[in-house]
């Protein structure tokens, strides 16, 4: 009876499947959304020489100065980025979840819910983010109003440069910070998401109740604050190093992740480890807020469909 039960709550539990499904849709609506805030934030990282004062100045500049679709370069592999990320995201964190539980109660300790969210994080971050993102960076920094006068065409014209270039390795530049960037990431944001839910909501996996949209999206957002506090440094080193390319002899400005780290505090300072914060403040909750707004909504019908009254 007791091994009965135990199967009948473990096939009640949401599959990995839908929780990619859900991650997909909620990448798609928010790179429509907030792809403006992460341009303006990769251009304030990138510069060195302080050509922009603040957030809105660099988003009025660039509007001044390439028009308005500036503000939106590098959608395509943004958007392609994202929906595969949080399918991969959301799907391999319900699979590490589910070899986590406790074989008795079903249920996933703070500890399980953190190694997942690392683990997931350490798995999106060498399989998708750290390529697509340098497409996107490379994209983003080319400044001017006559496309026709940027090394890069578009994202696959890009991408075939920088192999042709730097080699095949060129396109994981910057993996070691992305690694660390995303997996402390998603450790925090997961076991946030579901503590928020449980202490705002009384939502449980598997209740079968369905959280309002502006539920979610509290949730979401106070989930998503955590990471751009812990992560500044490793997302401003990631950034310089997906940017540069080999000069003339071969060479490169930063060497690695160290590297790059003692290089930014000597010349610029430790304020400049966390330069770009602010928009990542401004992007990264509401991303987050956005995307389990929609993510909640697709899981919260299948709950309702084929798990109404599970246990937990």
């Amino acid at each position: 009876m007791a091994a009965a039960a135990t199967m009948t709550e473990r096939r009640k539990q949401i599959p990995a499947y839908m929780k990619a499904v859900s991650g997909s849709l909620g990448g798609v609506v928010e790179a429509c959304c907030l792809q403006p805030i992460d341009v303006i934030k990769t251009r304030l990282q990138l510069d060195r020489v302080g050509a922009y004062k603040g957030i809105t100045h660099c988003g009025s500049t660039v509007v001044r100065t390439e028009g308005v679709r500036a503000l939106w370069k590098g959608l395509t592999p943004f958007a392609t980025h994202l929906t595969l990320k949080y399918t991969l995201r959301m799907g391999s964190n319900a699979m590490f979840q589910t070899a986590f539980k406790d074989s008795e109660t079903g249920k996933v300790s703070n500890r399980g819910r953190l190694l997942s969210g690392f683990g997931a994080g350490v798995l999106e971050a060498l399989a998708i983010v750290t390529p697509f993102e340098v497409v996107k960076i490379r994209l983003q920094q080319q400044k001017g109003l006559s496309p026709e006068l940027f090394k890069y065409k578009g994202p696959i014209h890009c991408a075939r440069t920088i192999v042709r270039e730097e080699s095949i390795l060129g396109l994981w530049s910057g993996a070691a910070p992305t690694v660390m960037r995303n997996g402390t990431n998603q450790a925090v944001m997961f076991t946030a998401k579901n503590a928020f839910d449980v202490l705002l909501w009384n939502k449980h996996e598997g209740d079968g109740k369905v959280l309002q949209p502006w539920q979610s999206m509290i949730s979401g957002f106070l989930a998503g604050t955590a990471g751009p506090f812990c992560t500044g440094p490793f997302d401003v080193v990631k950034t310089r190093l997906m940017a540069q390319t080999r000069d003339g002899e071969g060479g490169v400005r930063y060497k690695g992740m160290v590297h790059a780290i003692r290089t930014i505090y000597a010349e610029e300072g430790l304020v400049a480890l966390w330069r770009g914060l602010l928009p990542r403040l401004m992007r990264i909750p509401p991303g987050q807020a956005i995307m389990w707004a929609v993510a909640d909504q697709v899981t919260g019908l299948y709950e309702m469909r084929y798990l109404q009254n599970a246990p937990l």
